[in-house]
């Protein structure tokens, strides 16, 4: 016996294959039907959707009703009228079924056939025998079709086929002859029901046009209604984007006496707290730092005296000599003196994450890494410092080629652990930094001479910042509170890539401000 064996590997069907792929198939399928759909449909449309589905579906079932009432109508009429038609036949035959008289019942049920409603007539004994007929009548007998032993009197719908292949939709009205109590026969009379189908379906024709035309109708109705009520939301929906676009100055002017109108009315008031609310925030934020302002209003809950321990670094800068300038100086040539030369600080502190702390008299106090975390708040202070010291140079120069005498400042730094936070009372409180740190940062600005920047000399070997500052040994300062001096380096500037981008730093904050 031969038998070869295959080495070619068998198809494995994998049913968790097989799964995972009918589930991804399915899903591109579901994403794919939701492309089809808008993500947005407009309230007017929906509201004229439902309204027309309901007014559709309210005429549809009207008309229905309409229809079937319409029919039982019709049908009630033809069957009264057969009735009484079959009733008048069968008083009239009674004597001739009685006599067994054929040849007067055949005279009249031809008779009665050349009416031009009545399509057959037919006479039968109480044994259903034909006695006498004339017209059509259905194959077999009309015994086939009804018992008579079940009612006095029976309608029945049948159809007729023709010899051309057509039916016709007939009725046929079967009445007892009756003699004292006896039954002595029936007579039968065939109608056409094209009257009654024909008055049927112009009715149904009749009440679906209406019915169209009531729906067509609702459908534009309901749509401009429903574009008139939803014409508010939309002003409302303009409205909340302009707002969300900083647009606070944004009202609705459209006046209306119904809920909406209150609604609109609850908006622009929110509207206008939202701008007083942003004016107060802004000029909050003029007072104390925005960084302060921020961390201060993203938790007015929580707003109270105290603070915590942190880490970084503070800058104080003095004019030198302010006494005599300002006693040889009105209070308005003052003001304007210091608020010039405060502009360039706050342009140089916002370089180097610096926060103006306050300004006191004559002097400014920066913190650096105090609100916002600065792994580098040392170098940061130092060059804010360095810019500082240059920005009054240049300003000098202006200040010397328009008759003017220059101011010089003292500036001094320190780092260290200081406590951070709202200082005060509680109806008077200030974002503030305290410590030994801070108060030897302000010593240090008092020992240093015009145009000097003092540092200690911790921060000058902290990390790499003997690195990227040029610095040199300073006299050691004595201070009351301290048993030993205080080592302390004179900054005389930054490395060569540092004071590169400073010197473009400095022409353009000079720009900037002779431009406004």
């Amino acid at each position: 016996m031969y038998s070869h064996k295959s080495d070619s590997p068998k198809p494995v069907f994998s049913v968790r294959g097989f799964l995972s792929g009918a589930t991804i198939w399915l899903r591109r399928k579901i994403d794919h039907v939701h492309e089809l759909f808008p993500e947005h449909i407009p309230i007017a449309v929906k509201l004229s959707f439902a309204i027309s589905l309901l007014i559709s579906l309210g005429m549809v079932l009207l008309g229905s009703v309409i229809i079937n009432n319409q029919e039982k109508l019709l049908r009630n009429q033809i069957n009264a009228h057969g009735d009484t038609i079959a009733a008048q036949l069968a008083e009239s035959a009674k004597e001739q079924i009685l006599a067994s008289d054929k040849l007067s019942l055949e005279v009249l049920t031809r008779n009665n056939t050349n009416n031009e409603n009545i399509l057959a007539t037919s006479v039968y004994d109480d044994k259903g025998g034909l006695l006498a007929t004339a017209g059509i009548e259905p194959a077999g007998g009309w015994f086939d079709l009804i018992d008579v032993t079940t009612s006095e009197k029976s309608a029945i719908e049948w159809q007729y086929l023709h010899d051309n292949g057509k039916s016709e939709n007939l009725v046929s009205f079967l009445h007892p002859v009756h003699f004292l109590d006896v039954t002595a026969g029936y007579v039968l009379i065939t109608f056409s029901r094209a009257t009654l189908d024909q008055a049927i379906a112009d009715s149904v024709r009749a009440i679906i046009a209406a019915t169209l035309v009531m729906i067509l109708l609702a459908i534009a109705v309901s749509y401009m209604m429903s574009r008139k009520v939803s014409e508010p939301i939309h002003h409302l929906m303009t409205a909340s984007r302009a707002i969300h676009d900083g647009q606070l100055d944004y009202r609705i002017t459209e006046r209306r006496n119904d809920e909406i109108g209150n609604l609109m009315d609850s908006f622009n008031n929110m509207a206008d707290g939202l701008l007083k609310k942003n004016q107060v925030e802004d000029a909050f934020s003029r007072f104390v730092s925005s960084n302060v302002a921020k961390q201060i209003l993203s938790d007015l809950d929580n707003v109270e005296i105290g603070g915590e321990h942190v880490e970084g670094t503070v800058l104080f800068a003095d004019i030198v000599g302010y006494t005599d300038i300002s006693e040889h100086m009105t209070p308005q040539a003052t003001a304007e003196l210091l608020n010039e030369f405060f502009s360039y600080i706050g342009e140089a502190s916002k370089l180097y994450n610096g926060t103006i702390d306050k300004f006191m008299g004559d002097c400014a106090m920066i913190v650096f890494g105090i609100t916002e975390e600065d792994e580098d708040h040392r170098f940061n202070a130092i060059a804010c410092a360095v810019l500082i010291q240059q920005l009054v140079d240049q300003l000098n120069i202006a200040r010397e080629k328009n008759g003017l005498f220059p101011v010089q400042f003292r500036l001094g730094i320190n780092s260290g652990g200081m406590l951070a936070g709202n200082m005060g009372y509680s109806d008077r409180m200030e974002f503030t930094v305290v410590g030994d740190s801070v108060n030897l940062a302000s010593r240090l600005c008092t020992f240093a001479e015009p145009g000097e920047i003092i540092i200690n000399k911790d921060v000058y070997l902290h990390g790499d910042i003997s690195k990227r500052v040029l610095a040199r040994a300073h006299k050691p300062i004595q201070l009351r509170s301290r048993k030993h001096p205080v080592s302390t380096y004179l900054v005389e500037g930054l490395v060569k890539e540092y004071r590169t981008v400073m010197d473009k730093q400095s022409q353009l904050i000079i720009a900037n401000r002779v431009a406004a």
